[in-house]
């Protein structure tokens, strides 16, 4: 079966690493950049693990360089996923990369990306919602102006407050100020954790950060006191299967505990996180699902219920979604 007709919610979508090879290789050549290592000869990104991963991430990320070019890579990214039937989504935003943390120069990067947003919801009938993301190798200071411009820039478009990278530099504690400056501005909380790291960094996210969304979270499933913890806290995880195959989070299908972590009654959805660094979609990661794990519709519809309850939106918004989620 096929699931590119099924509404879909996505929670777990970085705006860059989303970038479709074409538009970046375009954008290089536009500025006389020479970045030709990280495609293949398919017109696709080089793969290789997560150190390379990182380092191919950024050296795409230097085309983007004018708020213009996120205009135009939010537009393009919208129209991939709608394409793929999601509905609603939530992009991960670095103002690293759209002005260095500079607060000014960060509004004018929004501004464009909201215009672009606003334009997809018209045209496409996506629905999209920013997370403004500090980068975890960057360190707990640089996390600080990221957290300024989160709280500074809160509104319609900007909900949510979280944090990407290497997730085995630093403890999660120590990015305590940043996350406390968020949630007072009344951000919703995430952050990446237990995919490289173990239930441990998991546990200190959710109880020092006080998110209510993990990133992944996949090596949770080792810990049956802290899954009834995720539990009782009602943390919803953002799971994204291909990408923990393709970096080796995981060794293979059978290893993945997506399907343990939904049985121990977790809140588990699905989402893509860089696709075309990955080879996958969203409708790909359903129909991998279907295939090592059994999951039919129902079970994907249950896990876009998830999302939409846990999207960081406000409620009018919320309902929208569930309508269309439930419309099919």
């Amino acid at each position: 079966m096929s699931y590119r007709s099924l509404p879909k919610a996505e929670l777990h979508l970085h705006l860059e690493g989303a970038a479709p090879p074409a538009f970046i290789k375009g954008l290089a050549r536009e500025k006389h950049i020479d970045i030709d290592r990280i495609f293949d000869g398919n017109g696709g990104y080089v793969r290789g693990d997560f150190d390379w991963f990182l380092k191919a991430y950024d050296a795409a990320c230097t085309v983007l360089q004018r708020p213009e070019d996120f205009r135009r890579l939010m537009l393009a990214v919208l129209e991939q996923s709608a394409e793929q039937g999601v509905v609603y989504t939530e992009f991960f935003l670095s103002p690293d990369f759209c002005g260095g943390g500079d607060l000014a120069a960060w509004r004018d990067y929004l501004d464009a990306m909201v215009d672009a947003a606003d334009e997809a919801e018209r045209r496409m009938g996506i629905t999209s919602r920013g997370i403004v993301t500090c980068l975890r190798h960057l360190g707990p200071e640089a996390a600080k102006p990221i957290a300024r411009c989160a709280a500074e820039t809160k509104g319609r478009f900007v909900t949510g407050f979280g944090m990407a990278g290497a997730e085995m530099m630093h403890r999660p504690g120590d990015f305590a100020w940043a996350f406390d400056a968020a949630r007072e501005a009344g951000l919703g909380l995430t952050a990446h954790a237990g995919e490289w790291g173990g239930p441990d960094m998991v546990r200190e996210t959710v109880d020092l950060l006080g998110c209510e969304r993990i990133g992944h979270g996949i090596n949770a499933v080792t810990d049956h006191a802290l899954c009834d913890h995720l539990i009782e806290r009602g943390v919803t995880l953002e799971v994204c299967p291909v990408s923990n195959l393709v970096l080796g989070a995981v060794p293979d299908w059978k290893s993945h505990p997506i399907e343990d972590l939904r049985d121990r009654g977790l809140r588990v959805t699905v989402s893509t996180d860089d696709p075309p660094w990955f080879g996958t979609t969203m409708t790909h990661e359903y129909e991998m699902l279907e295939r090592h794990f059994g999951w039919e519709e129902e079970r994907l519809r249950v896990a876009n219920r998830v999302a939409a309850e846990a999207a960081f939106c406000d409620e009018t918004t919320r309902a929208e979604i569930l309508k269309k989620l439930e419309a099919a």
